[in-house]
């Protein structure tokens, strides 16, 4: 047999083989070695979403527990609530001495709280809620962010108010009958308040740019 008629025999065998092979494969079964071959067939296709599903839409209730923040120099975001000085001893005693020491004046973990104001102008400096914060509502934001170091975020708004009318007591800012909430807090004059300067370099702010950045 010439060798032209041989490739026209081949030719249609090994298509007849190649198509033999597809549709075992599409049925099952196993390879000549008793490897068993996988099956494929029709299969629904999933239709894509119109745009991507990633979680799920917050709510504002679930946005509450994390909006904590506060505008220290007007007291914007602080909270419902009161507290006294004497309600800040008391609570001070029982949460804060271990670190603060007695009368916040310095523990096992921590210096003093009280007392420095005026010392920004020598040295050394004596950095305290009293000598160095220009605003009040900063001791209630610290606090409540932040305290007990052991539990933060665990003392409720009453509590903090009350803890920082307590300090600021101790620094002679407010009088002992002194009761602090969202509306007294920011009133309170601190020492340091004309005590910083802007900052009004140019590198240190930038302006967006949205459209031919250079």
């Amino acid at each position: 047999m010439s060798s032209a008629k041989l490739k026209l025999l081949v030719a249609p065998a090994a298509a007849v083989a190649l198509v033999w092979g597809c549709v075992s494969v599409s049925g099952g079964g196993k390879t000549a070695e008793g490897i068993p071959l996988g099956a494929s067939g029709p299969h629904a296709v999933q239709p894509l979403p119109d745009r991507p599903r990633f979680g799920k839409a917050i709510s504002e209730a679930d946005l509450a527990a994390w909006n904590i923040d506060i505008r220290t120099s007007d007291g914007q975001g602080l909270p419902a609530g009161r507290g006294s000085v004497a309600e800040g001893k008391r609570i001070y005693e029982a949460q804060c001495i271990a670190c603060h020491g007695a009368d916040a004046k310095g523990g096992a973990v921590y210096g003093t709280m009280v007392g420095g104001i005026g010392s920004f102008k020598g040295s050394p400096r004596v950095l305290t809620p009293g000598s160095m914060y220009p605003y009040a509502p900063i001791l209630f934001d610290y606090v409540s962010r932040s305290m007990p170091m052991d539990r933060p975020q665990t003392m409720s708004a009453n509590e903090v108010y009350a803890v920082s009318a307590y300090l600021l007591n101790l620094n002679g800012l407010i009088p002992a009958d002194a009761v602090m909430d969202a509306q007294s807090m920011p009133r309170v004059q601190m020492p340091n308040r004309d005590g910083f300067l802007i900052d009004d370099r140019p590198d240190t702010k930038a302006v967006r740019c949205m459209t031919n950045c250079k």
